[in-house]
């Protein structure tokens, strides 16, 4: 399932309408508010002769958004012609000295556009501001004109551009926010030289124009992609642009989409290139900010690039993978492709933590819990490509109570191949009894209850998947595996937002949930100092993270992760950022090594992805 932002599923001709329903009617009053966005300030006062410059201002904020507009002169330059947010974007022939104020707008008109692209017009309307996703959002807003009368002066008209290029684009990511307006830079002078956000804000509305670009984020169900207009920043080793801190935002990540048909957008995965010119309107939406929509669209250049295969764990290896199969259910029609995964390019791990394995009737609100048909119909899978048939092991969650797909009941799944490692089953784990450590014979640690689930009445799970632990024996040697599935970035504000630093409140729960897992795994250390720990799972944050920090305290586990070179630091593909959200964390013993880690990159990068998120594998010798 989606880790940042999750979209509703509208057909990608009309994505626009997800941020722009009901803005009809919400014109007619200084401030409306739904779900799909909010208009503010839009009570017409007087008419004034103005320029487009003069409406666009030097803030992110018309000043004179609420007032009505005369006569407002400027060439089309892209015309919105499917969802509910219709319109077109024209702009000044006639720039002003000021470079912080931008020459174009969007009129939104409701119904489908008259003007062609070329066509000198005058408009006459009510300036708003439109945000994108509503307040609560965090987004910034976008300066229209509202309720528009429009004379097409004449045709044929040479259309203005703005080239945006590697130079062109400020280093820094975005200013501070004003502490006195609750950190909003709405108010603050736009200094688009010094700014990514401000420098794009300043062309908010224009038609800008990039040349030949790589491809960062692979082309989406939403028909998006994702490109970057500086080649060399952050370079991931296979294309991409790797995401390193919250101070590296990568200012030269630019979403593409297009007013063509949706049929003709490419099919692009990450290291291909968008050739040659794409042109059009720069707007601002609710899905990735500054938005290049392409009236001219660049020919796609492959790159070649291909699914990554890691090798087979050696006989004295150990090999324990994490993947999450994003909402499995039976009706999928995933589970060869899933199957293929495992087994062609994870060389059938030794123990599989799954995430995101969904009930027996999937998003169905049945009441159902029970997982076996959807566990043992990936199983049959493995074993038709090839693999071992392997055993699992789980814990059926309480119906509703660990978030997801509504229905759903996603929860953590274990499989390991019988052949070559041995799960150790005490009775007493179930949804809502706490596993915990005890003493064993020559001092060893185990768990009460294998598999068991981690502190599930702790607040830190509310709405969320809680952890399982299991005790698995390779070799003669006991190692405590604990899958985890945190809690999602639903909610946090996005990079784009009104908010700098944008708010990461999501993060809150997350901390929690690394605090329970924390001191879990130091409650086995206590009791053994040398045991074999693995905390894995789609952490759904960053190895640089507050969340990371708390599962790494006191030196109880470390994500391996970090043992790569930094360009190959991810497992997921997000807004033009390769970043890292699913990890594999091990205790002392483990980090003493001698181990390989692989960060098998199948699914993130690829137009055609069956999961989201790319599979880790660890290799250790217990």
């Amino acid at each position: 399932m989606p880790s940042q932002s999750a979209r509703p599923a509208f057909s990608a001709s009309s994505v626009f309408s997800v941020f722009s329903r009901s803005r009809l009617a919400a014109l007619a009053v200084v401030t409306a508010c739904g779900a799909a966005g909010t208009v503010l300030a839009v009570t017409p006062a007087h008419a004034d002769a103005v320029a487009i410059h003069d409406i666009q201002g030097s803030t992110r904020v018309s000043p004179l958004a609420g007032r009505a507009v005369t006569d407002v002169a400027g060439v089309v330059t892209g015309v919105r012609a499917y969802g509910s947010s219709k319109g077109f974007w024209f702009q000044d022939t006639r720039p002003d000295d000021d470079p912080a104020t931008s020459e174009g707008v969007f009129v939104f008109t409701g119904s489908t556009p008259t003007v062609r692209a070329g066509d000198a017009v005058t408009v006459s309307g009510t300036v708003t501001e439109y945000v994108p996703g509503g307040a609560a959002s965090g987004n910034q807003s976008l300066t229209e004109i509202s309720r528009p009368a429009v004379t097409v002066v004449s045709s044929g008209h040479e259309i203005p551009v703005t080239r945006i290029d590697a130079r062109s684009v400020p280093a820094a990511y975005a200013p501070q926010g004003d502490p006195a307006a609750q950190g909003s830079v709405d108010a603050l002078p736009l200094r688009p030289r010094a700014y990514a956000l401000d420098y794009y804000e300043s062309l908010e509305g224009q038609n800008v124009r990039i040349g030949s670009s790589r491809v960062v984020t692979a082309t989406d169900p939403y028909t998006e992609l994702w490109v970057t207009v500086k080649p060399h920043e952050n370079r991931t080793a296979r294309g991409g642009t790797r995401y390193g801190s919250y101070d590296a935002q990568n200012t030269g990540r630019l979403q593409i989409q297009s007013l063509g048909a949706t049929a003709d957008f490419p099919a692009a995965d990450v290291g291909d290139t968008l050739a040659g010119t794409t042109e059009g309107p720069l707007d601002f939406n609710q899905f990735g900010g500054y938005t290049l929509v392409a009236r001219d669209l660049g020919t796609l250049e492959q790159g070649g690039l291909r699914r990554e295969t890691t090798r087979r764990q050696k006989s004295a290896e150990l090999a324990v993978a994490t993947y999450n199969v994003e909402n499995l259910d039976p009706s999928d029609d995933t589970f060869a492709a899933h199957a293929s995964a495992i087994v062609d390019h994870l060389r059938s791990p030794d123990i599989v933590s799954l995430e995101e394995i969904q009930d027996n009737d999937g998003a169905e609100d049945s009441g159902t819990v029970a997982s076996d048909v959807t566990v043992g119909k990936l199983i049959d899978a493995i074993v038709a490509a090839g693999g071992p048939r392997y055993a699992w092991r789980g814990i059926d969650p309480v119906d509703g109570q660990d978030g997801g797909e509504p229905g759903g009941n996603i929860r953590q799944v274990f499989l390991f191949n019988p052949e070559r490692v041995s799960f150790t089953d005490r009775a007493g784990g179930d949804a809502t009894t706490a596993v915990g450590v005890t003493r064993a014979a020559h001092g060893k640690a185990a768990l009460t209850a294998s598999p068991g689930r981690i502190s599930p009445a702790s607040d830190a799970w509310k709405n969320s998947r809680k952890p399982l632990a299991g005790e698995f024996t390779f070799r003669g040697r006991t190692v405590f595996v604990i899958a985890n599935h945190f809690a999602s970035k639903g909610g946090d504000q996005g990079l784009t937002s009104r908010y700098q630093p944008p708010a990461r409140s999501s993060e809150t729960q997350r901390h929690a949930q690394a605090d329970e897992v924390n001191a879990f795994v130091k409650d086995v250390l206590k009791v053994q100092r040398d045991a074999d720990v693995i905390a894995l799972g789609d952490i759904n944050d960053f190895e640089f993270s507050g969340t990371a920090q708390r599962l790494e305290a006191g030196g109880a586990l470390w994500s391996a992760i970090k043992s790569l070179p930094k360009k190959e630091r991810y497992t997921y593909d997000y807004q033009g950022n390769s970043q890292v959200l699913d990890q594999i964390l091990v205790s002392p013993s483990i980090r003493r090594g001698p181990f390989a880690y692989d960060s098998v990159h199948l699914n993130s990068e690829f137009h055609d992805q069956i999961s989201d998120h790319d599979p880790q594998v660890l290799r250790l010798r217990p």
